[in-house]
């Protein structure tokens, strides 16, 4: 695995935080690499979504 560091808004790390401490995630980690894999599916399901053909009913 790779480290990546990363500036992100106070506000937004305690959030994250939160989800750690009620137990939604281990740890930030797991919680900022859940995010990524959710953004990476939304861009691929959107570019399959551009991709497909498209035809009109006569």
């Amino acid at each position: 695995m790779e480290r990546v560091t990363l500036r992100i808004p106070k506000q937004q790390i305690e959030e994250v935080e939160q989800m750690v401490e009620t137990g939604e995630f281990p740890n930030r980690s797991e919680a900022i690499r859940a995010a990524v894999r959710d953004m990476l599916n939304e861009h691929d399901e959107a570019a399959e979504t551009t991709n497909k053909r498209t035809w009109a009913k006569v």
